[in-house]
């Protein structure tokens, strides 16, 4: 468990928590950033206040350590909206590639792998309808036992609604958009986050690759890292005011995202010059072939990299193995691509702060 400290923003006096051995942190409603030494972020009862109350972490049951070597499940999903005015080309492509890695890469058992795409029957379970992509979420959560390592990728549509309920920093919630959504509506991020995050006990490890438009905190974790083109990061406070509780009940959760809240992901042929893949997809499977997988800094910095340089000479684009598996899986797609970089910066949100350039990453 983490020891953490709460401090006042020193623009806003918003109560923050600080992660373990940083001497800062960033406000997410005012963008403040606040220095432990800062005189403003130290609130004049605070050497006499009581402790904290106990981390919700610390409810999880005693026992042994979880086996390391526990179940391993996924849910994989790829809408292309096909013969609609909102089709993408990339995204059948991002389910296959990532099925490949899970299997090939991290010795995901086939059997354990859900995939929803309109590949599959219309009529059946695997197509990525509203109620269908609900279920599969559930199916992915239920029943964890510690040692169990979840992954849930997500290719297709994003979206924003206004919030309500307070517990949004920027008023709206951020949401998935199966293929039916315009008649059976979008899932919300307070949705996704009861449903995947919440119940997750201790020992359950959940990693979340989400390729779509407005997605940076979509699965409405804790904290944000927000990062510079320098590598240099400040955990971002994404509590929600209201005091609802948006972590876990003990389990990790980590997401990769395509972009910020207010950006939109890309549907391109840049990277693979052969057919169109999702931006993010493609630059997280290309970080883990290229050696760049030991640390999640170190994939979430080689991602962004390989953003910025598309169409740029000497961009690290195109080829290696993650063109080859493209090739192979071969959908067909536009091959239009897009040149000057692209305007995107992949996130990482998760239940609680670390150091992202020691924590080793593993799914």
């Amino acid at each position: 468990m983490y020891n953490t400290m709460l401090v006042n923003c020193s623009g806003c006096a918003t109560a923050l928590m600080l992660p373990p051995g940083a001497g800062s942190i960033r406000c997410a409603l005012c963008h403040a950033v606040t220095l432990l030494s800062d005189p403003r972020s130290i609130s004049p009862s605070s050497a006499a206040a009581p402790p904290p109350p106990p981390s919700p972490y610390n409810h999880a049951p005693p026992g042994p350590l979880p086996n390391p070597h526990g179940r391993k499940r996924a849910v994989i999903i790829g809408i292309s909206y096909r013969f609609s005015r909102h089709e993408l080309k990339g995204c059948i492509n991002d389910a296959k590639c990532m099925r490949y890695l899970l299997i090939n890469k991290f010795n995901f058992p086939e059997a354990s792998i859900i995939m929803l795409t309109e590949e599959e029957d219309p009529h059946g379970p695997k197509f990525p309808t509203n109620h269908n992509i609900r279920m599969a979420m559930f199916w992915l959560a239920q029943g964890c036992q510690p040692g169990d390592s979840l992954v849930f990728h997500y290719s297709g549509h994003g979206s924003q609604k206004r919030s309500y309920s307070g517990q949004e920093a920027d008023g709206f919630d951020e949401t998935l958009c199966p293929l039916d959504f315009e008649t059976q509506g979008m899932i919300v991020d307070d949705e996704i986050n009861e449903v995947m995050v919440r119940p997750l006990p201790h020992g359950v490890r959940l990693h979340a690759l989400i390729d779509a438009c407005h997605s940076g905190t979509v699965l409405d974790l804790p904290f944000l890292c927000r990062m510079n083109r320098m590598g240099q990061y400040v955990w971002e406070d994404h509590r929600p005011r209201t005091g609802v509780w948006k972590g876990s009940s003990g389990g990790e959760v980590i997401s990769f995202s395509g972009c910020d809240d207010h950006q939109t992901s890309a549907d391109t042929s840049a990277l693979s010059k052969i057919t169109s893949t999702g931006a993010m997809t493609y630059c997280f499977i290309q970080a883990i072939e290229r050696g760049h997988g030991a640390t999640y800094g170190s994939i979430l910095t080689a991602m962004r990299s390989a953003i910025r340089n598309v169409g740029n000479d000497g961009g690290v684009v195109g080829g290696g193995v993650v063109t080859s598996l493209v090739s192979m899986l071969l959908t067909g797609g536009s091959l239009t691509g897009i040149g000057g970089g692209l305007k995107q910066e992949p996130q990482l949100t998760a239940c609680e702060p670390f150091d992202v350039y020691t924590k080793p990453f593993s799914l």
